[in-house]
């Protein structure tokens, strides 16, 4: 069985959830707290699944497997019956670039280890913190929405869930949790509200993950 190595509130590790549940997958759910003992990333035991220290990884057979854009397309071409992406390669095209400005333009700058180097060694106040926070986000917001404006019907392009969208409700999910304004994001927030009301997004929501706390 696939084993997938994650933390309930980490957006990476939320996208691959949401592939796994919409392919209907079966797979292991197995938490490394990000904060407990000063992080169980930093173990002996994950390192060696995983030196970079972040999650998710993902273990098939002898495979293993670190990064969620990676993750994401090795089990789509392995799971091909429900597709992330659609046929037409210029649209697949537009996908990808929509995808990638949310998981390497957006998150990289916001997520944990980030604010913790902010604080812990250049000593920024909380507050400064989450200034930084909500500039990144509202910035790439702004052009994701832009997009969306041309793209979207229900979900970012037209009716049909893709990869986008599982890197948008990660993204939207975090920025809720920072206190970010999204009422000036109608389509975004269309497009998310369509996606939770769909069982694979809510059983890979990290409330509902046996870590959460």
């Amino acid at each position: 069985m696939i084993k997938l190595y994650g933390y309930w509130r980490s957006s990476a590790a939320y996208r691959v959830r949401i592939a796994l549940h919409l392919k209907e997958i079966d797979f292991e759910s197995i938490s490394v707290h990000l904060v407990k003992n000063g992080g169980e990333q930093h173990t002996e035991e994950y390192s060696a699944l995983n030196p970079s220290h972040l999650v998710p990884t993902l273990v098939d057979g002898d495979l293993v497997l670190n990064q969620s854009v990676a993750i994401i397309d090795y089990l789509d071409n392995l799971f091909p019956d429900v597709a992330l992406y659609p046929d037409d390669l210029a649209l697949k095209a537009k996908v990808q670039a929509l995808s990638l400005d949310i998981a390497c333009e957006m998150h990289p700058i916001n997520n944990l280890r980030v604010q913790q180097y902010l604080v812990k060694e250049l000593n920024v106040t909380e507050q400064e913190k989450m200034d930084w926070v909500q500039h990144w986000m509202k910035t790439g917001f702004a052009s994701i929405e832009a997009q969306l404006v041309k793209t979207s019907g229900q979900y970012c392009f037209a009716d049909q869930i893709t990869f986008a969208d599982i890197c948008l409700v990660p993204q939207v999910y975090n920025a809720k949790r920072f206190g970010v304004d999204l009422s000036l994001l109608p389509n975004i927030c269309r497009v998310v509200s369509n996606c939770q009301s769909l069982i694979a997004f809510e059983k890979a929501h990290p409330d509902n993950q046996i870590d959460a706390q």
